[in-house]
């Protein structure tokens, strides 16, 4: 059994910038402690000792200055370039494509921009995959949880939740190879777009096993979200 790694970073990255116009560089390629994050995110995985290959959906504009990156990060001929779509689905498509995984192989699905993702739950991620075909990583919800329906006057409660039915998914998110192409292909034949891989996984009807993530494990969306990887970036270089 191998595993491989799949890694969207086609996104325009707008919600990094005031009135979510787009940054002048797609978040991906913004630093952290003067390393792009994305190189974070693919040295994090290139550590695991299990993973093939990594395969990088970029845009086609980004195309040569990732591959610059990485041949000066040193991971050049260890990556994977292909280009992206308009959206995440697209792109993960495209990636999954390109890879030449058989059936029974794993692929990790993994946000180019959640750059402190560590080996042990990389590595759990891959072991559930193993045991149940599909696993993502997800964080049981400390907040109530409130159901709404959207009215011309705002948003009306409609039911609580409770917290224990509630995850927030991270990634990665694992399938085994033939599982999700399956998924991918009913999901395109049907024009359904999903939020994420599970959402296809589950509507193809398997089950989704869940892997407890890390706080630490969040994706980088607005500026704010720098500083807060800068402190567990230090955090960690202190340990």
């Amino acid at each position: 059994m191998r595993v491989f790694v799949i890694l969207p970073a086609a996104g325009l990255g707008t919600r990094m910038t005031p009135g979510h116009s787009p940054s002048p560089a797609p978040k991906q390629f913004l630093e952290l402690r003067g390393v792009p994050i994305l190189i974070h995110t693919l040295r994090a995985f290139a550590s695991v000792p299990q993973i093939t290959e990594i395969c990088v959906a970029v845009r086609a504009s980004e195309m040569e200055r990732l591959t610059a990156q990485a041949r000066e990060y040193g991971f050049a001929g260890k990556v994977r370039f292909v280009e992206g779509g308009e959206h995440r689905q697209q792109s993960v498509a495209n990636a999954l494509k390109a890879i030449r995984c058989d059936d029974d192989d794993v692929v990790l699905v993994h946000d180019a921009v959640r750059p402190l993702i560590d080996t042990a739950t990389i590595e759990r991620t891959i072991r559930a995959v193993e045991k149940h075909n599909a696993a993502i990583v997800g964080l049981p919800a400390v907040d109530t949880i409130k159901q709404v329906e959207r009215t011309a006057d705002g948003a009306i409660i409609t039911s609580t939740i409770p917290r224990e039915y509630i995850v927030r998914a991270q990634t990665p998110q694992g399938f085994r190879c033939g599982l999700l192409r399956r998924a991918f292909a009913e999901a395109e034949a049907d024009g359904f777009i999903g939020t994420d891989e599970a959402s296809l996984v589950e509507r193809a009807g398997t089950q989704v096993a869940v892997v407890q993530g890390s706080p630490a494990n969040f994706k980088i969306t607005q500026p704010g979200d720098l500083e807060l990887a800068e402190f567990y970036l230090e955090h960690q270089a202190a340990q």
